[in-house]
């Protein structure tokens, strides 16, 4: 079944974009695509990267080349519940901490304190079992690990959700952030609210296509709304 189709976007640096569509619009399809293709082989399309062609056909591959992708599903597919906080920093980027072949567990704590630290992860140490943390708290662990990677182009798939009010505001600082720091962010979310208040430019996805582009300026529920329940001509 096609579920997304002719689909293009663009994102730059510094810049936030968000993903608007109802549920089945393929927002999380283009995305899971686009990162390593992991919503499936049969799939078809090019990623450019400071205009140049890069390879994501692989999740390794999207990594290497600087994308990453928090999941909207974290506790099944964006952390390990049973490992400590520090495991679930470092997974994705192990190779910066690893030294003729093995993992340096002292560099690895400091890191993910650092994280601990920075993105205010409330747990009494970064040896705590994330399983047990707060779904705010296990959001910043994700966006840590994330972090630590490195990436170019961030894209967070509902990363507010299931959280209290406190830990969106802070989640939305910390994509500010990203940005100033010059990172390009995609932000898929339902709720429209947040896509209005965090994002510099949005896309309307209706039935796997996109039916509309528009800076916030001209951007509001309603205008968003018209362009995710209509199919592209």
């Amino acid at each position: 079944r096609m579920v997304v189709s002719n689909a293009s976007l663009n994102v730059r640096k510094g810049e936030v974009v968000g993903l608007a569509g109802l549920m089945g619009a393929g927002r999380t399809e283009l995305a899971m695509s686009v990162f390593g293709r992991t919503y499936g082989t049969a799939t078809s399309g090019k990623v450019f990267k400071h205009n140049k062609e890069i390879n994501t056909s692989t999740v390794s591959a999207a990594i290497k080349h600087g994308i990453a992708y928090a999941t909207e599903d974290r506790k099944l597919y964006g952390l390990n519940l049973i490992e400590d906080i520090k495991r679930n920093v470092s997974m994705a980027a192990l190779r910066k901490l690893t030294k003729r072949g093995w993992v340096d567990k002292n560099e690895e704590t400091v890191v993910a304190n650092g994280f601990r630290k920075s993105m205010n992860i409330k747990a009494p140490s970064v040896a705590a079992i994330t399983g047990k943390l707060s779904g705010g708290n296990q959001q910043k662990v994700v966006l840590s690990k994330w972090m630590f990677s490195d990436p170019d182009v961030l894209i967070l798939d509902e990363p507010t959700r299931g959280i209290d009010v406190g830990a969106k505001y802070e989640i939305y600082t910390i994509i500010a952030k990203l940005a100033a720091e010059g990172k390009a962010v995609i932000v898929i979310s339902s709720e429209l609210p947040e896509l209005l208040g965090i994002c510099d430019r949005i896309y309307t996805l209706s039935a796997g296509r996109i039916t509309g582009e528009m800076p916030i300026a001209e951007a509001s529920q309603e205008t968003l709304m018209h362009y995710m329940t209509q199919e592209k001509e």
